[in-house]
C-alpha cells in the first residue's frame, strides 16, 4: 500500500503541460530541460505480493487448549502453556508475550527461575527447555533431551541452582540449571523406597524441598507412598506407606508437617514426628457415618495447597476436585478451606491447575496467600482470597473472546478519536457487578505503547447474536461495549410460529456488519436473513422499532417460466407488485429476507 500512495503522490506533484506547446522546466543548471509527460509516467495499476508483508504481530484472546501454569512471585509475571507447544506470559495490563516450541510438543510443566527472568519448560516430548526472558522476544537458551525415561514432574527450589526432575520409571534426576546437564546424581526407585517392598511405587508425582532444610528432597509417587531423602548422605529419612493412591503434596512453612491428596477424596496430614501413620485424615466433602465408620469415597482431590497466615491461627486449604460420586451433574469446583468455613466455587470448565499465589518466595516464612489462580479449560480467573466472599479480579486480559463462537469479523482503522470514548462510556454502565474492589495482582512486566497513534477497532459478531466492540489501538484488546441483536426479537413459545424443527441452532447468529464510525450508522446482518439497523446514540433513548418486509425471492409456485410471462402478461409482475405488511415492533421474523430499522438504538 505504501508503494501505491507514492504513485499517487507522484501523480499529484507533477507539473501540467500545456496543449500543443512543448513543456518546459528549469534545471538545477539553469539550463531549459523538457519535462516529462504524464504519458511518460509508468503507473503501476495493480498491486503485487511484494507490495504486502504479512507477519504476527500479537494473539488475542485464551490459549487454546492450556495444560500448565506458573507465577514468579517476585516479578509478578505468570506463564501459561498449551497442548500445541505454545507459552503465554502475562503480566500487568498491556504485558502479553506468546512463545513456541518448534517441536510443537504439549507443555506438561512450567518452572520460574524466581526473580532472574528465565522460565524452565518441560514438554511431552520428554524435553527439558531454559527460556530467556530478559529479552524482547523471549528465545530458548538450553535444551535437554530424556531418551530412556518419560518426565512426570519437576522442581525447582528458589535460588537453587539444581531441577529436580522425575520420572515414569521412579527415578529423580537433578539438572544444574546453570550449564543445563545432568549433574549425574540419580535417585533410584528402588534405593528411595528399599526393595523390602516388592513392589513398583510407580511415577514421581510429586518433588519438594523441606522449607526446614534444602538438603532434604520428598519425593512422592503415584501409589502412595512418600519418600524424604537425604541429598547429602544419599539415604531416607523415613518412608509413608498409604494404601491410596497420591495426586499432591503441600508443606507447612515451619516443615514440621505436610498435606497429601489421595483418590479417594482423602486429605491426609503427616508429622515429622511420626510418620507411621497420619494424624489427622479428613474427607471434606464425604458424609458422615452414623456409626463412625469411614465416610464413603468421593471423587480425586487432584491438587491440594496448604498455606499459613500471619492474621489468623487457621491456615488456607485450597484443593480442586473431592465431591461426593451422587452429585454428578455439579460443575467443577475449587473449595477453599479456611478455620470451620468451606467454601464452594462452582467452575464453568473443568479445571487444569491453580496456584495458590502468596506475597513471600521463601517457603520457610508464613505464606500469606492473597489470590488464587485458577486454570480453567477455556477461561483464566483469579480469586481474592483477602475478602470473605472470595469474589473474582476483573481480567483486564480479553479471555471471552470465544464466550459465544465468533461468526464475523470486521477491523477499522483512523476512527475518529471521540469515537472510543464514547463506546467505552457506554458499555462501562453495563459492566457486571461483584468484582473484587483490588487491582488486578498480576502486575509485573513493562508495557510500551506502539509507534502507530490511530485508534484501531475490532468488531466481532457472535454466534449468540452478540456483538462486541474492541479497542486495538494498543496491542492488546480492550472490549469497549457488546450489543445484543436478540433484544430485538422475541423468542418464539414452543408450538408457535414456525416448527420446531425449522428453528436454527443459532437463530440469532451475526453474519456480517457494516459500521460507519462517522455517521454512527452500524448495519447487521442475521443468519435468520434479517437486517438491523442501529444508530449508536451517547444517551438512552426509547423508540419505536421500524420492521420493514422485503422479498427478495419468490415462492417456488409463484416462478413464471418467460413464455408463461409473455401470454399471461398481468401475472408476470404479481410478486413485486405484492403488499408488504410491515411486522409489529419485536415480532419474531418470518424466514423471508427482512430489514428492521432502528433510528435510535444504542
Amino acid at each position: 500500500m505504501k508503494k501505491f500512495r507514492k504513485v499517487l503522490d507522484g501523480l499529484t506533484t507533477s507539473s501540467p503541460v500545456n496543449v500543443g506547446s512543448a513543456p518546459v522546466c528549469s534545471s538545477t543548471a539553469g539550463t531549459p530541460t523538457a519535462a516529462v509527460t504524464p504519458r511518460e509516467i509508468e503507473v503501476q495499476e495493480t498491486l503485487v505480493s511484494e507490495n504486502f508483508q504479512i507477519c504476527k504481530t500479537v494473539r488475542h484472546g485464551f490459549p487454546y487448549q492450556p495444560t500448565a501454569l506458573a507465577f514468579d512471585p517476585v516479578q509478578k509475571i505468570l506463564a501459561i502453556g498449551s497442548r500445541s507447544g505454545g507459552v503465554r506470559i502475562l503480566g500487568r495490563p498491556g504485558v502479553d508475550c506468546f512463545c513456541q516450541h518448534e517441536s510443537g510438543a504439549a507443555v506438561l510443566q512450567l518452572q520460574f527461575l524466581i526473580n532472574e527472568g528465565a522460565l524452565v519448560t518441560a514438554c511431552a516430548d520428554d524435553t527439558l527447555h531454559l527460556w530467556n526472558l530478559r529479552q524482547k522476544r523471549p528465545a530458548i537458551l538450553h535444551s535437554l533431551k530424556f531418551n530412556r525415561e518419560r518426565i512426570t514432574f519437576c522442581h525447582l527450589p528458589f535460588q537453587s541452582k539444581w531441577l529436580y526432575v522425575g520420572t515414569e520409571r521412579g527415578n529423580t534426576h537433578i539438572v544444574n540449571i546453570e550449564s543445563f546437564i545432568l549433574s549425574g546424581y540419580v535417585i533410584m526407585w528402588n534405593k528411595a523406597i528399599e526393595l523390602s517392598t516388592k513392589t513398583h511405587p510407580g511415577p514421581v508425582v510429586h518433588l519438594s524441598d523441606s522449607p526446614k532444610d534444602e538438603g532434604r528432597l520428598l519425593i512422592g509417587f503415584e501409589s502412595g507412598t512418600v519418600v524424604q531423602w537425604d541429598l547429602r548422605v544419599k539415604k531416607a529419612d523415613f518412608r509413608i506407606y498409604y494404601d491410596e493412591a497420591i495426586h499432591s503434596v503441600s508443606w507447612h512453612h515451619e516443615g514440621k508437617q505436610f498435606m497429601c491428596s489421595h483418590s479417594d477424596g482423602s486429605l491426609t496430614t503427616w508429622s515429622l514426628r511420626n510418620t507411621s501413620k497420619p494424624f489427622q485424615v479428613t474427607f471434606p466433602h464425604g458424609k458422615t457415618q452414623r456409626d463412625g465408620k469411614k465416610p464413603e469415597s468421593c471423587k480425586p482431590i487432584l491438587k491440594v495447597e496448604y498455606k499459613t497466615t500471619r492474621n489468623s491461627s487457621e491456615p488456607f486449604v485450597i484443593f480442586s476436585g473431592g465431591l461426593s460420586y451422587d452429585k454428578a451433574s455439579r460443575r467443577p469446583t475449587l473449595t477453599i478451606m479456611h478455620g470451620k468455613s468451606i467454601t464452594v466455587l462452582e467452575m464453568d470448565h473443568p479445571i487444569v491447575d491453580f496456584l495458590v499465589l502468596c506475597e513471600t518466595p521463601y517457603p520457610n516464612e508464613v505464606q500469606e496467600p492473597y489470590a488464587v489462580a485458577v486454570l480453567l479449560e477455556k477461561d483464566f480467573i483469579l480469586v481474592d482470597l483477602t475478602q470473605s466472599s472470595f469474589p473474582i479480579f476483573e481480567n483486564p486480559f480479553p479471555m471471552d473472546i470465544h464466550e459465544s463462537p465468533v461468526t464475523c469479523t470486521a477491523y477499522f482503522a483512523d476512527c475518529p478519536p471521540d469515537i472510543i470514548p464514547v463506546l467505552y462510556s457506554i458499555g462501562a454502565k453495563h459492566k457486571k457487578q461483584g468484582y473484587s474492589h483490588k487491582e488486578w495482582p498480576v502486575s509485573g512486566g513493562t508495557w510500551t505503547l506502539g509507534a502507530q497513534t490511530y485508534p484501531e477497532i475490532i468488531i466481532t459478531g457472535h454466534a449468540d447474536g452478540s456483538i462486541k466492540f474492541w479497542d486495538a489501538t494498543a496491542i492488546t484488546l480492550q472490549m469497549l461495549y457488546k450489543l445484543k441483536t436478540s433484544k430485538v426479537f422475541e423468542k418464539p413459545k414452543a408450538g408457535e410460529g414456525r416448527g420446531a424443527e425449522m428453528v436454527e441452532e443459532d437463530p440469532y447468529a451475526v453474519q456480517m456488519v457494516s459500521w460507519c464510525p462517522q455517521s454512527r450508522l452500524f448495519c447487521v446482518v442475521g443468519i435468520s436473513a434479517h437486517v438491523i439497523l442501529y444508530r449508536l446514540s451517547k444517551h438512552d433513548a426509547t423508540t419505536e422499532i421500524v420492521s420493514l418486509e422485503v422479498r427478495l425471492q419468490c415462492d417456488v409456485e409463484d416462478v413464471l417460466s418467460p413464455c408463461e410471462a409473455e401470454s399471461t402478461p398481468g401475472l408476470s409482475d404479481q410478486s413485486s407488485h405484492s403488499p408488504s405488511r410491515p411486522l409489529p415492533a419485536r415480532e419474531a421474523l418470518p424466514p423471508r429476507a427482512c430489514v428492521t430499522a432502528s433510528p435510535a438504538s444504542r
